[in-house]
């Protein structure tokens, strides 16, 4: 199989397969036991009154077999926004196509053309495959930083 890929803006109607996809990289990742996501929770996310992220699709031979899922943040030291990519997942039998690659060039370029400051994105440690593909892409990981994270009652406890 070596099918031509694209990529396009996710449409309300890609939500139920990028749906399936995170629920393919909860279980790379090992993480399904956090996975509560639903088209009808994701969907009001990117295409709602209020959008807080968007996503890029890859397809082969019209099926949805990619996504990279991103929202814009902000950079104080630069005064400037910033892309930041929540999830890139290609399906195992399309890897090594030059989707994932297609899929980060884009998103770059995105960030070009708004005129951000930044790309950025976590990779998990275990994920040497990753971090070596990122790397030799050109991008820096950042040793000294650790990601902080509160959530369900921990974050209940947090706010009061």
């Amino acid at each position: 199989m070596n099918e031509k890929h694209s990529l396009r803006a996710a449409e309300p109607r890609d939500v139920p397969a990028i749906v399936g996809l995170i629920g393919e990289l909860a279980e790379f990742e090992r993480l399904t036991h956090l996975l509560q996501v639903t088209p009808e929770t994701l969907h009001p996310h990117l295409f709602g009154h209020r959008p807080v992220a968007e996503a890029v699709v890859g397809e082969v031979a019209g099926e949805v077999v990619a996504f990279a899922l991103f929202f814009t943040n902000f950079s104080t030291f630069l005064a400037t926004p910033g892309l930041y990519l929540e999830d890139l997942y290609v399906r195992p039998e399309h890897r090594g196509r030059g989707l994932g690659r297609a899929l980060l060039e884009h998103l770059g370029a995105l960030a070009v053309e708004r005129g951000y400051g930044r790309f950025e994105w976590s990779v998990l440690d275990w994920n040497e495959h990753a971090i070596r593909f990122y790397k030799g892409m050109g991008a820096t990981v950042m040793p000294d930083w650790r990601i902080c994270r509160v959530t369900g009652e921990a974050l209940q406890r947090f706010a009061r």
